[in-house]
């Protein structure tokens, strides 16, 4: 069963740390089975908290999502996002 990274971009504190980020994160998907499903795209909030941007990644399985989340690659990626902005990150299984 597929499973999802919802990556919720609350607020923009760094535009250099962000832009490191993306290019740390981009290397990080290399060995990793990832499909973007949106990728900062317009996007409209209709409850909730506002969003400042969002990106849906699928994976092959919960297993699959986990370890690219917990890769050394993309811990060191997350580590200039975390210097960038808030997020809320979620993975949930499909149906």
């Amino acid at each position: 069963m597929s499973a999802y990274a919802i990556l919720i971009r609350e607020r923009m504190h760094d535009e250099s740390e962000m832009a490191r980020y993306a290019e740390a994160a981009k290397a990080a998907r290399g060995g990793h089975d990832i499909t973007p499903l949106a990728f900062y795209g317009d996007h409209v909030t209709l409850e909730g908290a506002e969003a400042d941007g969002v990106v849906i990644l699928r994976f092959p399985d919960m297993d699959a999502a986990k370890a690219w989340y917990t890769s050394p690659e993309y811990q060191a990626a997350r580590a200039h996002r975390f210097q960038a902005a808030d997020y809320r990150v979620i993975l949930v299984d499909g149906v």
